[in-house]
């Protein structure tokens, strides 16, 4: 493996621990795919340092069951803005 991606896939994992991050916003401020980030955390950094990895994973994993959540919370947010100050 090329040391570069061995460099991006630490530096990943260490921004999504730190930052609480999500694969998306994880991608966006390193300018790669989401595939990338979740190919980064599952498989490349688990050959280089697997307890970062695992760190990581368990920040994925919590976002990931909150992001029903967080969609729902978009949503009304879109429909405040756009129908003004509604009741929901």
């Amino acid at each position: 493996m090329k040391t570069y991606i061995e460099e991006r896939a630490v530096e990943v994992a260490t921004f999504i621990i730190s930052a609480n991050a999500t694969v998306r916003e994880t991608a966006k401020k390193f300018g790669i795919s989401k595939s990338t980030v979740h190919k980064d955390v599952t498989e490349r950094l688990t050959k280089i340092n697997p307890k970062l990895a695992g760190e990581a994973r368990r920040v994925l994993e919590v976002n990931k069951s909150e992001r029903h959540i967080r969609g729902g919370l978009a949503t009304k947010e879109k429909y405040l803005h756009m129908h003004g100050n509604l009741q929901y």
